[in-house]
């Protein structure tokens, strides 16, 4: 479990990222935080694993506060998928992904061959895996990146728009990739979007941010859609506007998420509760 008490960050030019940020994200479960930019919410995912040190107030994972955790050991627990896949150019697919286990000394064979068994997770071929970054399109790129991020088995995944960098077609079948992934492996998911939809889509809880990372709402996707807390919100999630304005139906024993024309956006998703025994070397 992930929690913020009191957050804030104000950097050196003045800017006031985050002001008084303060939220429980349940373990393994998928929390996504959305909003325009400068909402706060890539400071926010990035003071989670100390890429960014809060001004003021404590972060803690599972009852320890990070600012007492030595950064490089924390980063290497936690998995972290950004925007561009952040693919190391010069090295293959392969050892693209075993770059952290070797990093926390794992033996080299033993991570080429977990390696190997994460390109089948993420639904890549094997045959891919001695091929560079620049022979891939740009959706395999961003599911070595996910591999990468898996590859410590972290109990926590950040992911920083990671699909954004992608065309429609390529990023909702990544956005179904990953609702796979989380349904089998039941991760604590901090994932960063500005896309409405796609909040609501992957996320058990969402937490739509005004800027300088103030929170103007949390809840579920349904409870978000049926009580938007002000104007604010209601304009946010399309709830004011009447082409793109989004509603849940139940068909069978499905939510889905469409827009007033009966246009499909996404089906939604239960929590998830997993059985997953956590990692006792890695925080939750």
């Amino acid at each position: 479990m992930i929690e913020f008490r009191s957050v804030s960050k104000q950097f050196p030019d003045g800017t006031l990222a985050v002001d008084d940020f303060s939220l429980t994200l349940p373990s393994r479960q998928t929390t996504v935080l959305v909003g325009s930019s400068g909402s706060g919410k890539t400071t926010l995912l990035r003071m989670i694993n100390r890429m960014v040190d809060p001004s003021s107030g404590t972060i803690e994972i599972d009852g320890a506060d990070i600012a007492q955790l030595e950064p490089v050991p924390l980063r290497r627990g936690i998995g972290y998928v950004m925007q561009d896949s952040g693919l190391l150019p010069h090295r293959t697919v392969i050892d693209n992904v075993a770059t952290v286990p070797l990093l926390r000394g794992v033996p080299r064979k033993k991570a080429r061959a977990e390696a190997l068994t994460l390109l089948d997770t993420v639904g890549l071929d094997q045959t891919l895996a001695d091929r560079y970054p620049s022979q891939l399109s740009g959706g395999q790129q961003q599911r070595v990146g996910v591999a990468r991020g898996l590859a410590v088995n972290p109990n926590i995944l950040l992911m920083d728009e990671p699909f954004g960098a992608v065309d429609p077609i390529v990023r909702a079948e990544l956005q179904q990739e990953l609702i796979r992934l989380q349904s089998e492996l039941g991760k604590t998911v901090v994932f960063v979007t500005h896309d409405i939809e796609e909040a609501f889509l992957l996320g058990d809880q969402v937490v739509i941010l005004r800027d300088g990372g103030r929170i103007a709402q949390v809840g579920a996707p349904a409870e978000i859609l049926a009580n938007p807390a002000d104007d604010f919100v209601a304009s946010f999630v399309g709830a004011d506007r009447g082409k793109r304005a989004l509603h849940l139906e139940r068909r069978g024993d499905s939510d889905l998420l469409l827009d007033s024309e009966g246009r499909l956006a996404g089906v939604l998703v239960e929590p998830r509760q997993t059985a997953h025994s956590p990692d006792p070397q890695a925080p939750r």
